[in-house]
């Protein structure tokens, strides 16, 4: 992909997977928090009713959160996609990039978490295995909608195990 993701462009990838429920809150919505508005979560809900005991797959977040401001989303234009990955991708992703040239963990946590188009460990959840990237861009894109579908792909399997 050789421009930037836009925020509308990841909600139609998302909400063209079999089974996706794509919840954006929106200003004055009295069913969540006045924080989550204007930001989208993304979850496994074949039968389109949002998980009440699961957490997301993936979300898009469009400010700061209290504790969560690193990677300095309140400017406009910046937002922020966080994708849930397993173990094995997300060493994958924080320990290597571009064609070989490796990062460890410490280089990898001292990137800028506000640096745009870098796939970096979530700043609050990386440790859950979350990672982050502020306005994907073309060195990103391609990524970030394989890990959407990927994560979209173990949400699915873990519904099925419980159900």
């Amino acid at each position: 992909m050789s421009t930037h993701l836009s925020i509308d462009q990841i909600i139609g990838t998302v909400r063209d997977l079999d089974g996706s429920l794509v919840v954006a809150p929106a200003v004055g919505d009295a069913d969540f928090p006045e924080l989550a508005w204007g930001d989208t979560f993304f979850y496994y809900a074949p039968d389109g009713q949002m998980p009440r005991t699961v957490q997301p797959y993936g979300t898009v977040v469009t400010k700061n959160y209290p504790d969560d401001t690193g990677s300095d989303l309140d400017p406009a234009g910046r937002w922020r996609v966080n994708i849930h990955v397993d173990r094995a991708t997300f060493r994958e992703l924080t320990t290597t990039r571009d064609a070989g040239a490796g990062l460890d963990g410490a280089e990898a946590s001292a990137i800028d978490p506000a640096t745009p188009d870098v796939v970096l460990p979530h700043p609050v959840y990386g440790s859950a295995g979350w990672i982050a990237v502020v306005n994907p861009g073309p060195e990103t894109a391609d990524t970030v909608l394989r890990l959407l579908r990927e994560a979209h792909d173990a949400a699915r399997t873990r519904y099925a195990r419980r159900h």
